[in-house]
């Protein structure tokens, strides 16, 4: 089961977008629902996204759907994170973001390896480009999780 989409927060929305979009081989394009943001989409272009919105900005259950609020800003760490599959190698990964003065690093997760971003310093992304997939894909099911960690079968 694929992720369609997710949504994220940052200072620079256009630019995040725009920085997602490139390591997915996508495109960034304006989200016209809500006033100031952007949408990243995959290579693949199968309805794969990710939205991203100003740190002013929330989602709120809406009196019949969806809502969006404008608060003050915040930019208080997360433990959301997401991990994605890139269509750039890491080594490009990690000047993409460096250029950015972004935090980068190459990080082994047990069953496989990501290159760790925080787009803006602050919202972790882990890109991995076709070798870690496939080492995420053969390591990363319930079977070898229970097998790490001693849980039963």
């Amino acid at each position: 089961m694929p992720l369609l989409h997710l949504s994220i927060s940052a200072e620079h929305p256009e630019g995040v977008a725009g920085f997602l979009a490139e390591v997915m081989g996508g495109k960034a394009m304006p989200f016209p629902p809500f006033p100031d943001c952007w949408i990243a989409f995959s290579r693949e272009d199968d309805g794969t996204a990710i939205e991203v919105y100003p740190l002013t900005h929330v989602l709120t259950a809406g009196p019949d759907q969806i809502a969006c609020e404008v608060r003050e800003p915040d930019n208080t760490p997360t433990f959301v994170h997401v991990a994605l599959a890139s269509v750039l190698p890491r080594d490009s990964l990690l000047e993409r973001a460096a250029a950015k003065g972004w935090t980068a690093r190459i990080c082994h997760r047990g069953p496989f390896d990501c290159v760790e971003i925080w787009l803006e310093n602050r919202l972790l992304v882990e890109l991995l480009d076709r070798s870690m997939q496939e080492d995420y894909r053969a390591g990363m099911t319930a079977e070898n999780w229970a097998a790490m960690f001693g849980m039963p079968r």
